[in-house]
């Protein structure tokens, strides 16, 4: 008789759990831990957001007019990120988004309104949103620098009437655009300044504060290198449509000096998207585009075989977004990210999650199960670095968070982005609403990098690569998770609680 026990068998490869016909989100499925032999630190989570532009974490924000605009992008880039800078907004406008993030090596942007000596300040509005306004001889950004108001300088102002040229401080010491936080430090030190002007060919980039600077020093070190391209600027990514008028748009993206586009379509293999990727990769082959949205390999394959350098994945899986409940089409993101990773890596093409991240266990099931980068909205929104002012919302500080698909959002433009700016009728596939106040993404987003770390150790991934060779290899394991077990994989049983995670 053979007492020879039998192989270990315990879990589910991903290749028999995704194949049975079921609709798996992040929640509802779980891995299994493996063999530990390194610690957490020397994980490297390094990527590639396409075939030929990487990073030094696997972190995208999302093209959202309540998530990336300038202050997002500077701020993702300096992280070892990046952000797509979303389009809804005329063509110009987005440009000189994209400009201003590249414009500066440092995440401080205060986005200054300028005036001429002679003008007269007497609203707050003149300061469209900024702590400072700078005078120049023109009123332009491109005029030679003359001193500069500080909002709360021109509070205290008695004669609202004054000419800001009577009132205005001095002009501060001056730094190259592309100076570092220590090289700002160093001049404000050295010239005893509470300030100091960035100026790039000539023309004022910013005015970066004392206050602002110890801020960002303050902020948790990353040991990850800054997504810097070969000039030496950050790296930003922009949105652009499927439509005959977005080559325009892509023509003024590519003259500010866009790293990469992203065609933004809530349903991307149409005829449409396919005509566009072969248009990008034609005029500007230089120029990495990304696909999407898709959550099928059929999808995949399409939009693989017209060129796509990557994959967005993710249909009706975002908190504000309600196509699959409108439309009755979508998928679980965990699913759509495992079967269509399952096709890309074959072509090279990396996938990007996007949609359905809560927390950093998620980004960690999405990158275990084939993505290389995971693209977030409501887990940036909110942030300091977001687009919009904080309110107060019942006693909470929030800011606005809109879905693309929303009838608000469709308004500026987006509904081309659901193939639905020529239909008479406008049907909504997102919400408007609220996300809490989370600080700047600079401090809460290493601590994020930190646990997904820590949740590559317990699965025995060194590296993102290491993830994907273990869940191809059929050595990393998955269960699915009753309803009970996921109350039982959270915080309960308590008659309250704080949770903090650093």
């Amino acid at each position: 008789m053979d007492f020879t026990p039998p192989p270990i068998e315990d879990g589910f490869t991903a290749e028999k759990l995704f194949s049975q016909g079921f609709s798996y989100t992040y929640d509802d499925v779980i891995f299994l831990p493996h063999y530990i032999d390194f610690p957490a630190d020397a994980v490297d989570l390094s990527t590639r957001l396409t075939r030929r532009l990487p990073l030094a974490v696997p972190l995208v924000a999302s093209p959202m007019d309540t998530v990336s605009e300038s202050a997002m992008a500077a701020a993702m880039a300096s992280l070892g990120g990046i952000a797509v800078v979303h389009s809804n907004l005329p063509a110009a406008s987005q440009a000189a988004i994209l400009r201003a993030a590249k414009s500066r090596r440092v995440p401080i942007l205060s986005n200054p309104a300028f005036a001429a000596p002679s003008a007269v300040v007497e609203h707050n509005d003149d300061f469209a949103g900024s702590p400072f306004l700078l005078v120049t001889d023109t009123g332009t950004a491109r005029g030679r620098l003359l001193g500069y108001v500080a909002k709360h300088d021109w509070a205290n102002q008695t004669d609202k009437g004054s000419k800001v040229g009577e009132y205005m401080a001095p002009p501060p010491a001056a730094a190259p655009w592309n100076a570092d936080l220590n090289r700002i430090g160093e001049i404000m030190e050295s010239e005893k300044s509470c300030a100091v002007a960035l100026e790039r060919d000539g023309e004022v980039v910013d005015l970066v504060a004392r206050e602002e600077l110890e801020r960002v020093r303050g902020c948790p070190r990353l040991a990850a290198a800054a997504t810097v391209g070969a000039d030496g600027e950050f790296m930003v990514g922009a949105a652009v449509g499927t439509r005959e008028e977005d080559k325009e748009r892509l023509e003024h993206l590519v003259k500010a000096g866009v790293n990469v586009v992203v065609l933004d379509s809530s349903q991307g293999n149409s005829s449409y998207q396919l005509e566009m990727v072969k248009y990008v990769k034609r005029v500007y082959p230089e120029l990495d585009v990304i696909g999407g949205n898709v959550v099928t390999m059929y999808q995949a394959e399409n939009l693989i075989q017209a060129g796509v350098d990557g994959l967005r994945v993710g249909m009706g899986s975002g908190s504000i977004c309600t196509t699959q409940e409108v439309c009755a089409v979508g998928r679980g993101q965990a699913t759509a990210v495992y079967k269509v990773s399952s096709i890309a890596y074959k072509s090279g093409v990396p996938v990007i999650a996007d949609g359905g991240i809560s927390n950093s266990g998620h980004i960690v099931k999405a990158l275990s199960l084939g993505a290389s980068t995971v693209m977030m909205g409501s887990f940036l929104a909110g942030s300091l670095e977001a687009p919009g002012a904080y309110v107060y919302q019942n006693g909470q500080r929030v800011k606005k968070y809109r879905g693309m698909g929303s009838l608000e959002a469709m308004t500026k433009g987006s509904d081309a982005r659901y193939l639905g700016d020529t239909a008479k009728l406008k049907i909504a596939q997102g919400v408007v609403g609220a996300v809490k106040d989370k600080g700047s993404v600079l401090n809460f987003i290493p601590y994020t990098l930190q646990a997904v770390r820590q949740g590559f150790q317990d699965i025995g991934a060194s590296s993102l690569q290491s993830a994907h060779d273990l869940l191809r290899s059929r050595v990393l394991r998955l269960e699915v998770r009753t309803g009970a077990a996921q109350v039982e994989g959270g915080v309960h049983g308590l008659v309250s609680y704080e949770k903090k995670y650093y």
